[in-house]
């Protein structure tokens, strides 16, 4: 019988995986809408807990402040880089003259950006619940509860690099270190997740093999998130183009991306032969309502949304609405993808004796 602390645990487990995704969502819709400068500063936003709706109510020679502030920070950064031996990245962030340029301000902005701040706090504060309940477990699953502690030092890592993204006015490489370590922080509770579901279950056992599933899962895993990082490439040229064409010529912008946006084209569709290949060994092995039948048909859904935003970014001239789906269902099908991959691990072929 499941104690009812560990019953506890993998439902908050759960709801904290569902909060992650959220704050990728709202990340999401930051990006599309050129929010990331909403605030200035950080943690508070013009150095208020609740964000101006005016320009009346702005500090007094906000930009001059601001700007001093995000500078200091910057050698700071710089000065860290460098002690990773990483100087020409150090000296890019120093002489990098957009730091300097004041935002102008936008309530709509601002308030996108600070609930997107929100959402982060509260995947902190289901972090830091998640960790504590996973103590239940510290004599018969040590590894949930030192991976659960580990989340809670890496969302802090990021909570500090979201605030470097913020004084490096968005530099590119930053979101996207940015974008990888949301990964990591989502894949670390999709495993404990799991782990603590199947703590008590036997292994899965079916009479075909499952050795190359397991191998070529793991393959589209892999894929899947290279074509992310590209496709965070993509986004930050897309960035690059929009600001110095002064947002107009929106038509323009994909042209005007080159050979990183057709490796992006040309590895979605290997992404996409990788998961109806996975789908169709899937079904060729689980039947009935096997949770990895289940969760295969899911990774279908969610590739067909991803194909369909992504025709709609290509075609019709990048609309926010579709960057934001896109970015989402991307992470939403990696997590399908490793959830698979996990209850598939725990599967064996039947062995005669």
């Amino acid at each position: 019988m499941i104690a009812k602390s560990e019953r506890r645990f993998v439902r908050i487990n759960f709801i904290t995986i569902a909060v992650t995704l959220l704050v990728i969502l709202a990340g999401g819709i930051v990006r599309s809408t050129g929010s990331g400068m909403g605030c200035p500063d950080w943690p508070k936003c013009f150095d208020q807990y609740i964000p101006p709706t005016d320009v009346s109510q702005l500090p007094a020679d906000y930009r001059d402040k601001y700007v001093e502030g995000r500078l200091k920070k910057n050698e700071k950064f710089a000065k860290y880089l460098e002690s990773m031996g990483k100087n020409e990245l150090a000296d890019s962030i120093r002489n990098d003259k957009s730091i300097i340029v004041p935002e102008e301000f936008n309530a709509s902005k601002t308030w996108t950006e600070y609930i997107n701040r929100l959402a982060g706090v509260a995947l902190g504060i289901f972090l830091l619940i998640t960790a504590v309940l996973s103590f239940t477990y510290r004599k018969s699953a040590k590894r949930i509860v030192v991976l659960s502690l580990l989340n809670i030092l890496i969302v802090g890592y990021q909570g500090w690099l979201g605030s470097i993204v913020v004084s490096t006015n968005l530099t590119q490489w930053v979101v996207t270190v940015h974008m990888l370590l949301a990964l990591v922080i989502l894949g670390i509770l999709i495993y404990t997740y799991n782990y603590a579901v199947m703590l008590h279950k036997e292994k899965s056992v079916i009479m075909y093999r499952i050795m190359w599933l397991k191998g070529f899962l793991a393959f589209t895993i892999i894929v899947s998130i290279i074509q992310i990082v590209i496709g965070t490439e993509v986004r930050e040229s897309i960035d690059s183009i929009s600001k110095a064409l002064n947002f107009n010529e929106r038509d323009s912008w994909v042209a005007k991306v080159g050979s990183v946006f057709v490796w992006h084209r040309d590895l979605a569709i290997l992404v996409a032969i990788c998961n109806v290949i996975v789908y169709k060994m899937v079904i060729d092995r689980f039947s009935g309502k096997a949770w990895s039948l289940l969760t295969a048909n899911y990774i279908i859904i969610v590739l067909i949304i991803q194909i369909a935003t992504g025709f709609l970014l290509s075609y019709f001239s990048l609309p926010p609405y579709a960057q934001t789906l896109h970015i989402f269902f991307a992470t939403v099908l990696f997590t399908l993808q490793y959830y698979l991959y996990l209850l598939v691990y725990r599967t064996e072929t039947y062995k005669p004796n």
